[in-house]
């Protein structure tokens, strides 16, 4: 099969217009179209439906242009470990976190590490869906558990706690919680109870509604109940982390948190001698040394 045609076919399928296509790929409009019925004549198969909006692939056009996208992604791996083999760190490094420790923890910390390397492009991307790493849909994660998917390297960075926090205006308002029973006289800030998230935090909400709480306040990102304790709307639920950079959060109920949840950072196999990678793993274990510190000396203080 011809590979150039099958670059040609792979940008048409993905632009879904031959103007567009042969844009990107800088050919004319006809070129592109000659090329596309060319491939459809060898396979003997028609890829595309055509019609006045655009082009729509067939069903044996879905099946190739699965394969040349696996084939695209597998060629990206390839370039970055070319690229990789260089000393200098450079280039785009995706990224993929959950929306709450990406916007809490690890974006207000990445200043230093563009500091350390300004030639580094970062393409964060912030979604509760857990990305194929292998299939290249990011290069490294950060997750609220440990990776199932195979050859992926794996390292555990620390754990969090989903624990209770209101802002001192908030308090002063409406009353300190000394038992976990006053939660019932108070309004519930916490992410939805359809929103995908660590187990750990929704049993805890969980324990909380049994209390029977008359007010609540749903949102599907910890960024967003942040927003609302910030603002006095009520006690939130909150990962642990955000004391270091809101330490002017007042914890409720002490006592009272969630079980253990464990952050990982894992990347394909294949990236093991990215220098980019090792660049990013290096810095996010360093700034979780000072976290833990800051954290220690607060508690001790």
């Amino acid at each position: 099969m011809d590979w150039d045609k099958l670059r040609i076919f792979h940008a048409v399928a993905d632009a879904g217009s031959l103007t567009h296509a042969g844009d990107t790929l800088h050919l004319s409009q006809s070129a592109v179209s000659r090329q596309v019925r060319a491939l459809e004549e060898s396979l003997n198969t028609t890829l595309f439906h055509r019609h006045a909006r655009g082009l729509i692939l067939t069903e044996q056009g879905e099946l190739l242009f699965d394969a040349t996208k696996s084939m695209n992604k597998r060629l990206e791996a390839a370039a970055a470990r070319i690229r990789d083999s260089e000393e200098e760190v450079f280039g785009e490094l995706r990224v993929t976190t959950t929306i709450g420790f990406g916007t809490l923890w690890l974006a207000p910390r990445l200043p230093k590490l563009y500091e350390q390397y300004p030639d580094l492009k970062i393409d964060l991307m912030l979604e509760e869906r857990v990305l194929d790493l292998p299939m290249r849909e990011a290069d490294v994660a950060i997750r609220m558990k440990e990776p199932s998917q195979a050859d992926l390297i794996r390292k555990r960075l620390m754990s969090v706690r989903m624990r209770l926090y209101a802002s001192q205006s908030y308090l002063d308002q409406n009353g300190t919680v000394t038992d976990v029973e006053e939660i019932a006289n108070h309004r519930l800030i916490c992410q939805s109870p359809s929103t995908p998230q660590v187990s750990a935090g929704a049993t805890l909400v969980q324990h909380l509604l049994s209390y029977d709480v008359p007010s609540m306040f749903t949102i599907n990102n910890y960024f967003g109940v942040l927003q609302g304790v910030l603002n006095n709307l009520g006690i939130g639920v909150l990962p642990d982390y955000v004391t270091e950079d809101f330490p002017d959060l007042i914890r409720v109920l002490p006592d009272l948190e969630s079980g253990e949840v464990p952050v990982f950072l894992a990347y394909p196999e294949e990236l093991r001698q990215s220098k980019r990678i090792g660049a990013f793993r290096d810095f996010v274990q360093d700034e979780i040394i000072a976290h833990r510190k800051k954290l220690r000396e607060a508690g001790s203080a």
